[in-house]
């Protein structure tokens, strides 16, 4: 009886107890992988900024270095004789220890035998030295004479991969397997000598430090996945924001204007403080919302580090905590079935409203809970996982949701077909959108393409022309989501766009000329990257045409496209296979559908493939009303050359060369175009607007092969212009010298 009370419940809950436990590994693995360290940090640092403040360590000072001491002084660098001046005054204070956080590995005179007195005859003072990196580029030494009497310590900060800095180190350990003292290590050891405590070496790697035992950091401590835990590095327990240690200038010291027994018996630390020094850091006290919770001096982060370890040893102030890794484990279980648990519950509820509200407040609730838990438990110093536990809660809701309501399954069996948002939303809204087929629909349609690309990338690596293709189409996407376009389709170097489709609006025609245009100005900073990385800049054609076909679902049951199909859409390709670099091109469908506000440049009568009559294209120069957008049209200036260099040229019919090779020679050179003279004997000169292949004769050999396209300007005796398209580098460097030499 009471097994079948326990097989009955486990049937009732079945579906906790798959998907707590299921979700809790997934939370797990992507906790391994590190996916959730940046945020675990983050949360880290929002409860370590929510703490009430701890009252300031009195038992450590700062004096400050500033931009006021530096005007002061009247120079950035300052003299040992400074220096020495400080110390003494310092000295007469009677501190216990005085910290230098400053590098004195190089003399500056005056003043330095001065300076090298005072470190000699002074034992309570520790310098700074930087040990790790590549020696004789990132290591400094520390002042000589400190370092003889092991008076100086290592000031390396370990640095997180979000630039924060949440660790300190105890020792740092060399290649060498050499352990150098920290800084802090230095100043806490001599402090509390004079309360005859010393760091102790216990069982298990630890150490015994008055009241406290510390251990060390390891990898996959807290929210660290595979952290370097190299040295001896202990979480930082940082007292308060900067500026929460007493601070005092350089100069309140030089000028006497703090009492005489102000250091008496503290800790004196020394260092830069002020923003144009370049040692500051965030911290998880630092916040982008408010300038209050800036970075923190490095020698503040020192500060920090030395009141922990002497309020442990001294006071028993608590260390940052963490659980063994089973324990969080078990912690991240927990909360993937209250979660699980929370939604299950009101499965049978009636309504859907009903069963809505309850588990919204519930899931509410819950996420309250378990802030105020992991809340509180951080005031007590445990790092608690907030954001595995959290993840693992909701996402376990979210599946108990989803598996309830199956009746959108069909519908979200979709989402993998389809590029945009709008096209998922249009789903949606409309089932009727899962068939396949589609409807006959007015559209804009808009295409483009990088000239003389293919060219170009033949002699490029495959990695670079990804590379390349990434940066420019992630520029191109999104200057078109911007318009409310829809990306249909990436093919190489060239793009698909629709207006109108999935979801048609009045303006269409207009948003894909302002698109288009904005797609050319975006080529700027496109060709900015491409120079930074030594390539040859790019061109960009664009076609645009307006007419009906049909879109919607195009495929089979197992793989389905959202697409068009019609023969406006070749048409635009046509149209786009006129553009020169920076064109734009449209239809008159489309020009007659945008009205007054276009500017247009020039129009000209092209007869493309599978059209049986010429058509009308149109040179876009801008578009006015409110995008107020003007196309930059740079002027050609063509200079005439002291010697006509021979050259070849075969026309291309596509994407295939012809079999007629002709001669030919240069006569004219700008920067993008050139004018040829002569043609073989008995051809003709190649039709505007098409391509063709070029090579040069240098020196008796042939250049690679150069692309252009042949422009409708007229010329004289037989004579045609073109535009280069795609150029090899040295053909390119060659002509570029051979223009600047003209201009001369």
């Amino acid at each position: 009886m009471l097994w079948n009370k326990f097989t009955h419940f486990l049937n009732q809950w079945y579906g906790v107890w798959i998907t707590a436990p299921s979700i809790t590994g997934l939370v797990i693995l992507l906790r391994f992988l590190g996916l959730l360290q940046f945020s675990e940090w983050g949360a880290y640092d929002v409860y370590m900024r929510m703490r009430l403040l701890e009252s300031p360590d009195d038992r450590i000072a700062i004096v400050g270095i500033n931009e006021d001491d530096v005007r002061a002084i009247g120079q950035p660098i300052f003299p040992d004789a400074l220096y020495a001046k400080l110390l003494n005054k310092l000295k007469a204070m009677e501190p216990k220890v005085i910290g230098l956080d400053v590098y004195r590995d190089l003399p500056v005179e005056p003043g330095n035998q001065e300076l090298v007195e005072v470190f000699e005859s002074t034992p309570n003072i520790v310098g700074i030295k930087k040990v790790v990196g590549e020696r004789q580029r990132d290591v400094i030494e520390a002042a000589p004479a400190l370092e003889n009497n092991s008076q100086a310590g290592a000031n390396d900060l370990k640095v997180d991969p979000d630039d924060r800095i949440r660790r300190g180190y105890l020792f740092v350990t060399l290649q060498n397997g050499e352990n150098v003292w920290s800084f802090a290590s230095h100043i806490v050891v001599r402090y509390l000598a004079n309360f005859d405590i010393s760091l102790e070496e216990i069982e298990g790697d630890k150490f015994q430090l008055g009241k406290a035992v510390l251990g060390p950091f390891e990898a996959y401590d807290g929210g660290y996945i595979r952290a370097d835990a190299g040295g001896y590095q202990i979480i930082l327990n940082y007292r308060g924001p900067s500026r929460h240690f007493e601070t005092v200038s350089m100069m309140d010291i030089l000028e006497d204007r703090v009492p005489p027994e102000w250091g008496r018996d503290r800790i004196i630390l020394i260092g830069a403080v002020g923003e144009s020094f370049n040692d500051s850091f965030p911290t998880p006290y630092s916040s982008t919302l408010t300038r209050t919770l800036g970075p923190m001096s490095g020698v503040e982060i020192h500060a920090n580090f030395i009141s922990q370890l002497i309020s442990s040893a001294l006071e028993g102030r608590s260390l940052i905590k963490i659980w063994a890794e089973p324990l969080e484990w078990i912690w991240i279980l927990f909360w993937c079935g209250i979660g699980a648990s929370t939604t299950w519950r009101w499965r049978t509820s009636e309504g859907v409203s009903y069963f809505s509200i309850w588990k919204v407040v519930a899931m509410f609730v819950a996420a309250g809970v378990l802030l105020v838990s992991t809340y509180i438990a951080f005031l007590y110093n445990w790092w608690l996982p907030v954001v595995p536990a959290f993840l693992g809660m909701a996402t376990s809701a979210v599946v108990i949701t989803a598996y309830i309501a199956r009746t959108a399954q069909d519908i979200r069996k979709t989402f993998g077909r389809y590029l945009t948002d709008e096209v998922v939303a249009t789903l949606l809204e409309s089932p009727e959108g899962l068939k396949l087929g589609g409807e006959r629909r007015k559209i804009t349609i808009l295409t483009s393409d990088l000239r003389g690309f293919t060219a170009t990338s033949e002699r490029l690596s495959p990695e670079e022309v990804v590379k390349i293709l990434n940066f420019y189409l992630g520029y191109m996407a999104d200057v078109i989501t911007k318009h409310q376009g829809t990306i249909d389709e990436f093919m190489g170097d060239g793009i698909l766009v629709l207006f109108g489709a999935p979801i048609t609006r009045e303006d269409d025609p207009t948003r894909a000329i302002a698109c288009a245009i904005d797609m050319q100005l975006a080529m700027e900073p496109v060709n900015k990257q491409m120079k930074e990385w030594g390539l040859t800049p790019l061109e960009m054609g664009i076609g645009i045409n307006t007419g009906e076909v049909v879109v919607g679902n195009i495929g089979s049951c197992k793989r389905t496209k959202y697409g068009i199909v019609g023969s406006q859409v070749n048409l635009t390709y046509r149209i786009e296979s006129y553009t020169t670099g920076g064109q734009v091109l449209i239809s008159e469908t489309t020009l007659n559908e945008v009205g007054s506000i276009i500017k247009i440049n020039g129009e000209k009568e092209v007869m493309p493939k599978g059209v049986k009559k010429p058509i009308t294209i149109y040179d876009v120069g801008g578009l006015g009303g409110k995008y107020n957008l003007v196309l930059r049209k740079e002027e050609e200036i063509y200079l005439p050359l002291k010697e006509a260099i021979s050259l070849h040229y075969v026309v291309l019919d596509g994407k295939n060369i012809g079999d007629s090779l002709n001669n030919g020679s240069l006569v004219k050179l700008s920067e993008k175009e050139a004018e040829i003279q002569g043609v073989s004997s008995g051809g003709n000169i190649p039709p505007p607007l098409i391509n063709i292949k070029l090579n040069f004769v240098w020196e008796g050999k042939e250049s690679e092969d150069v692309y252009g396209k042949v422009l409708e300007k007229k010329a004289e005796n037989g004579n045609f212009y073109i535009r280069f398209t795609a150029k090899p580098p040295d053909v390119s460097a060659k002509l570029e010298s051979l223009y600047k030499s003209l201009q001369s």
